[in-house]
């Protein structure tokens, strides 16, 4: 029920969506005036280099730092309730790139409900901040009941956080509960699978790619990992393939990912040609 209410909640927030599309546009442009450095950077805000998401693991650092700080104000240790108010501000900043890349990529609902878990941490960042600037000033009085209430917006955030995991998947691993075949079974005619083409195939409840590189018969999930992008629909080059929604790029060798918003590697399927010319695939 309490999730029922929630999607009728978040259903209000059509308005942010003219703000969420315009402004990915902006960041869209910024990408592309960049460059490769800037698709670099991307790819370590999105946490490719680490096989996770990095935003949810940043998450974890401002809420410990500002849950100590208000602990340690409990007790008047004020010197080091403010040394963890601040390292929090500084957590914060960093989570909130994170995020921000990884909505970059959303749309629909997702895109709306990331849009407001976006704005209710900026709103809790800056209440921190101003708490640290007040607590310097000596403006005690005013500077706790401030980041208390930040500690609220980041608390409510953090739901909007686990509803975007939870009730959309994002940023969850599409292959995560793919086994694939546990016995040879036919995906293909091998006459179709030439040098450089994408082969949709279905085995069983697996959606599989088939493609050859370099002579080389290749299997691997025709899932993207990052949304379910058809792999297939996308291009291929150099033994990489390229989702046609987001972008990302893995070697069909392997399933490694070679170029991000992804971070989870493709499943890889074991391959050999029977008597009568088919591609039969296993997992494994």
């Amino acid at each position: 029920m309490a999730i029922l209410n929630a999607d009728r909640w978040l259903d209000r927030l059509g308005f942010l969506d003219p703000l969420a599309e315009a402004y990915q546009k902006q960041v869209a442009a910024w990408l592309t005036r960049g460059g490769a450095g800037a698709r670099a950077a991307k790819d370590v805000l999105n946490g490719t280099w680490l096989g996770h998401p990095l935003h949810p693991a940043l998450t974890d650092l401002p809420l410990g730092a500002w849950s100590g700080s208000m602990l340690l104000d409990l007790v008047g240790e004020e010197v080091a309730a403010d040394l963890l108010l601040g390292l929090g501000c500084v957590a914060g900043t960093a989570a909130a790139a994170a995020g921000l890349a990884d909505w970059q990529d959303s749309y629909g609902q997702e895109r709306r409900v990331g849009a407001a878990h976006g704005l209710l941490n900026l709103a809790a960042l800056g209440a921190m901040a101003s708490a640290l600037v007040l607590r310097r000033a000596g403006r005690r009085g005013w500077a706790r009941p401030l980041a208390l209430g930040g500690y609220g917006l980041a608390a409510a955030s953090g739901y909007l956080g686990g509803h975007l995991v939870f009730r959309f998947g994002t940023q969850v691993n599409r292959n995560a509960f793919v086994e694939g075949p546990s016995e040879w079974q036919v995906a293909g005619d091998e006459k179709l699978v030439v040098e450089g083409a994408l082969v949709a195939s279905q085995v069983g409840a697996t959606r599989i790619l088939l493609t050859r590189v370099d002579g080389r018969l290749c299997a691997l999930s025709n899932v993207c990992s990052h949304a379910g992008g058809p792999l297939a629909e996308g291009d291929l080059a150099q033994g990489v393939v390229r989702c046609p929604w987001h972008g990302s790029r893995f070697d069909v060798r392997t399933g490694a990912v070679v170029e991000g918003p992804a971070t989870a590697p493709l499943p890889t399927y074991a391959t050999r040609v029977n008597a009568t010319g088919e591609v039969e695939v296993r997992a494994g």
